[in-house]
């Protein structure tokens, strides 16, 4: 899919993240793919995905959905461990993913390698390139390393930006401020009620992902036991 189809399929739009880490109830990659195809009856218009699932992932919800795919590897916890190095990069394109999230802060790489090296191996791969970042400079860096779009899924999982309690709207503002409408940013992050979503927008995301709040059955069962209790 040409860029400027898929920005424009997803623009005003919710996109669902379907992850679930080793040791969850939930890691299964069958139970992925069908909690994929039920973001995609609900109304998602992307499915992110991978993680420590991997590209096992990735091919199995590629298979599931008639929609794009995001796709990322974790490999490790410490550092920049999301689509960590060129190889992993180039891995999730053969995988099928219609887009590589890739951990754009300006921390080093597992590889050695540069994330403009990484984008420049995605697009030669045939996909898009996503920043993952945290901070307003990381987005500008991100933009000129040619970022095909950018979201702000790591606000507040770095040292370089305080953890916010809710979505980092102040980041959307930061962000589309410095770049104006020159590049096509998701609210990502701590999204987990339709009103975050809602604010998101209104201060000027493209778009939306949201994941525990949707995917994460434990999560979610947490939320409610903690109010029976109240």
């Amino acid at each position: 899919m040409e860029s400027k189809a898929f920005l424009e399929a997803i623009r005003g739009s919710l996109i669902v993240s379907v992850q679930a880490p080793d040791g969850h109830p939930l890691r299964d990659t069958r139970t992925m793919s069908f909690l994929a195809k039920a973001a995609e009856a609900g109304g998602s218009t992307a499915i992110r995905c991978g993680g420590y699932g991997g590209l096992a992932d990735i091919r199995a919800i590629v298979d599931a959905v008639d929609l794009p795919v995001i796709g990322l590897t974790k490999e490790g916890n410490v550092g920049v461990y999301i689509t960590p190095t060129v190889a992993s990069a180039v891995a999730v394109a053969e995988a099928g993913a219609t887009v590589v999230a890739i951990d754009a802060t300006l921390r080093p790489r597992q590889d050695g390698s540069t994330f403009a090296d990484q984008v420049a191996a995605v697009h030669e791969a045939g996909a898009l390139a996503m920043a993952d970042i945290a901070t307003p400079e990381e987005a500008v860096a991100a933009h000129e390393a040619g970022a095909d779009l950018i979201s702000t899924t790591l606000a507040g999982y770095t040292e370089h930006r305080e953890k916010t309690t809710g979505p980092d709207l102040d980041l959307i503002k930061e962000i589309r401020a410095r770049l104006g409408n020159d590049v096509f940013l998701i609210g990502e992050g701590r999204f987990h009620t339709p009103e975050h979503v809602h604010q998101g927008r209104a201060v000027g995301a493209d778009a939306l992902i949201v994941g525990t709040a949707i995917t994460d059955t434990a999560w979610i069962t947490q939320q409610f036991a903690e109010a029976a209790h109240d």
